[in-house]
C-alpha cells in the first residue's frame, strides 16, 4: 500500500511539474497564432474567397490559430453591433453589416482545424490621422486628456499621435466596453478565445482630466495641491527639449492607474465567462515590463513584487497584477536583437564610441527577444501560458534575423504569435516563416 501511495505521489508531482507552463516549452504542440489586423487587412478580408485562401495558407505553414481583429482603434466594430458603430468603409473599400467576416472565419477555420480568436481594441476610440472614431462623435467627452509639454491637451488635438485613446477610469467608458464584450461573445458562441488589446492608458502623460484628479484623490485619500505637477511635471533639458519628471505623488498615481485597469479586467473576465464559460479569456501587451507602468498596466502575477526591483512601484502595486485573471497571455517581444548576447555586444560597441563618461548608459538585457521572454516568464510566475509575439516589420528585409527570432520566441515561451499577416503577405515570407516554424519545432 505504501509503495502505491508513494508511486502516486511521485506521478502527481511529475505531472504537475512537467505540465506547468515552463515545461511545456520543450513540447512541439504549442499554439502558433497569426494575427489579422482589421485596418491593414480590411480590403483582402472583405471577400469570402480571400478569407478561405489565407486560412488555408496559414494552415499549410504550421499555424494552429488565428486572431481576428473585430474592433478597430476608432471604436468601430467589424461585426453588426447594436452598441458600437459598424466599420462600413476603409480606404475606399465598403462593406455591408450583412457581411459576417468573423462568422466566415469561424466557419472556415473550423473546417481546417484552426482555433479562431477575436481581438478587440478596448480603450481606443479614434484615428487622429483621419479625424475618425467615437471621440469625434457622440463620445468626445470620453477621450484621454493628456499633459503634454506643459500643456493640457485633448488627445484628438494631438495630430502627430495617431491613436485616439479613451480615459479608462470613466465608469461609462468601462460599461460601454463591457457591453460590447458581452455582445460579441454571445453573438459568436463558437469562438475559441477573446484577446483584449489596448486595455491601457495612452501613456504616462494621460489621463489628466478633472475626473481623473478627483478619482485619484478619492482612491488615495488626499487632496492634490498642485495638479498635475504633483504627479508629473515638465522640464527642458540641455537641448531645450521637454522631458517629464516625477512629482511627489507619482508612485501613488501609478498604483491607482494600475488598480483601474486591474478592476476592469476583473469585470471583463466575469462578463466574458458568464456569456461563454468555455471561451479563453486573454490579452496582449508589450513585453517591456520595466517601463510598461507608464501605460497604467501591471500584467504580472500577484506573486511577483516589482517594488523590490523598481523604484516606481509601491508595495501595493503587486496587488494589481492581473495575470491570474487570464487564460491566455500574448507578450510583444518587439526587438530586433534576438539574443541577450547581441545586446551586450551592442553595448560594448556603443561604450567604445561614447567613452567612460557614458558608463551605465547601455541597453538592458530585455531589449532582445530572448531577454524580454526571460523577463516575462519571471514576472508571470507560470500562472498563465506566455505566448511570445513578434512584429514582422521590425526585421525589415533580414530573413535570417526574423527566422532566428521565430525560433527564439517559440522555444523561450509557451507559444508564438505573428503580427501581422499583412507583413508576411507583402514580404512574401511564407516559406521563411514555414521553415522557421519547422526549425523551432526541431523538425
Amino acid at each position: 500500500m505504501k509503495k502505491i501511495i508513494v508511486s502516486s505521489i511521485v506521478l502527481i508531482s511529475f505531472l504537475l511539474v512537467f505540465c506547468s507552463p515552463q515545461n511545456r516549452k520543450n513540447q512541439t504542440d504549442k499554439h502558433i497564432y497569426m494575427w489579422f489586423d482589421c485596418e491593414a487587412n480590411y480590403g483582402r478580408l472583405s471577400y469570402p474567397d480571400s478569407i478561405k485562401f489565407y486560412l488555408q495558407k496559414v494552415k499549410d505553414i504550421g499555424v494552429t490559430d488565428v486572431v481576428v481583429d473585430v474592433k478597430s482603434i476608432m471604436g468601430e466594430t467589424l461585426y453588426d453591433s447594436e452598441i458600437a458603430p459598424f466599420m462600413d468603409e476603409w480606404q475606399g473599400v465598403k462593406r455591408s453589416p450583412e457581411y459576417d467576416m468573423l462568422g466566415l472565419f469561424i466557419e472556415e477555420g473550423k473546417k481546417l482545424g484552426l482555433g479562431v480568436h477575436a481581438s478587440m481594441n478596448v480603450f481606443a476610440g479614434g484615428h487622429n490621422f483621419y479625424n475618425r472614431g467615437i471621440i469625434y462623435g457622440e463620445h468626445a467627452d470620453w477621450q484621454s486628456i493628456n499633459y503634454w509639454c506643459d500643456s493640457i491637451v485633448p488627445i484628438s488635438q494631438m495630430k502627430w499621435h495617431y491613436n485616439g485613446m479613451l480615459n479608462p477610469a470613466i465608469p461609462e467608458v468601462q460599461e460601454y466596453q463591457l457591453g460590447i464584450i458581452k455582445e460579441l461573445v454571445q453573438k459568436y458562441p463558437k469562438l475559441d478565445g477573446l484577446i483584449l488589446d489596448r486595455v491601457r492608458y495612452d501613456g504616462i502623460t494621460s489621463d489628466f482630466s478633472e475626473f481623473s484628479k478627483k478619482a485619484f484623490e478619492k482612491y488615495a485619500g488626499l487632496t492634490v495641491e498642485n495638479f498635475p505637477n504633483d504627479i508629473i511635471y515638465w522640464e527642458k533639458d540641455e537641448n531645450d527639449d521637454y522631458q517629464w519628471r516625477r512629482g511627489k505623488l507619482f508612485n501613488k498615481w501609478i498604483e491607482w492607474r494600475a488598480s483601474v485597469i486591474y478592476h476592469f479586467f476583473e469585470k471583463a473576465r466575469s462578463v466574458t465567462k458568464q456569456a461563454n464559460p468555455n471561451i479563453l479569456f486573454g490579452t496582449y501587451t508589450g513585453a517591456w515590463y520595466p517601463v510598461y507602468y507608464e501605460l497604467g498596466v501591471n500584467w504580472a502575477s500577484k506573486k511577483y513584487d516589482p517594488s523590490k526591483d523598481y523604484d516606481w512601484a509601491t508595495e501595493n502595486y503587486k496587488n494589481f497584477g492581473y495575470a491570474e485573471l487570464l487564460d491566455l497571455y500574448m507578450t510583444g517581444l518587439y526587438f530586433y536583437e534576438v539574443t541577450i548576447e547581441e545586446v551586450e555586444k551592442l553595448n560594448e560597441v556603443s561604450m567604445e564610441k561614447r567613452g567612460e563618461a557614458a558608463m551605465g548608459a547601455g541597453k538592458d538585457y530585455w531589449y532582445s527577444v530572448e531577454g524580454s521572454a526571460k523577463l516575462a516568464n519571471k514576472v508571470i510566475k507560470g500562472v498563465v501560458p506566455v505566448t511570445g509575439s513578434l512584429y514582422v516589420e521590425q526585421y525589415e528585409n533580414n530573413t535570417g534575423q526574423f527566422s532566428r527570432a521565430v525560433q527564439m520566441a517559440y522555444n523561450s515561451t509557451d507559444g508564438l504569435m505573428i503580427f501581422d499577416i499583412v507583413h508576411i503577405i507583402n514580404k512574401d515570407w511564407w516559406d521563411v516563416l514555414e521553415n522557421a516554424i519547422s526549425k523551432a519545432k526541431g523538425n
